[in-house]
């Protein structure tokens, strides 16, 4: 299992299609990959385990998220 995500984070080139999100404006999406990136890590962290299997959603919505966005968003949560 940890292979296979391993494999698609290492040929990750750029979001997937989300049928949730079938719309050209991918704002949601973005903010539904950042909300599932912080979700992924805080639940693995408190359990102990690796949170590797969370950069995925983070690739995702840094690619999709405006850089400006990306910035001021972990600018925030490293203050927190």
């Amino acid at each position: 299992m940890a292979d296979v995500i391993d494999d698609k984070i290492k040929n990750y080139r750029t979001a997937p299609f989300d049928a949730r999100f079938p719309n050209t404006n991918q704002t949601r999406n973005c903010f539904q990959n950042y909300l599932d990136f912080h979700r992924c890590n805080k639940a693995l962290s408190s359990k102990g385990q690796d949170a590797s299997p969370c950069e995925w959603y983070q690739r995702v919505y840094q690619s999709l998220c405006p850089m400006s966005w990306v910035s001021l968003d972990s600018k925030c949560f490293t203050d927190l």
